[in-house]
């Protein structure tokens, strides 16, 4: 199961990096085409270790974004 989840993890990273970074939960979800539990357990691993963002839109809805690198100290 954390195989799957990890793989399906690089596939939303991968959405997200050719789309311009963010998309609404239910695009990424559609997007990689896998089980909506999966793809939603995948998103919360991209979430914890710090890869993405998950904003709060209107309604219930959210949208998810790669966290950008934070630029060198200098």
């Amino acid at each position: 199961m954390i195989t799957r989840i990890g793989l399906v993890a690089g596939d939303i990273w991968s959405y997200l990096d050719k789309n311009g970074g963010a998309a609404e939960m239910e695009d990424v979800i559609k997007a990689v085409d896998k089980d909506r539990n999966i793809a939603l357990m995948s998103v919360g691993w991209l979430a914890r270790e710090g890869h993405v963002v998950l904003e709060e839109t209107k309604g219930s809805s959210y949208t998810v974004r790669l966290k950008k690198e934070r630029e060198p100290s200098k």
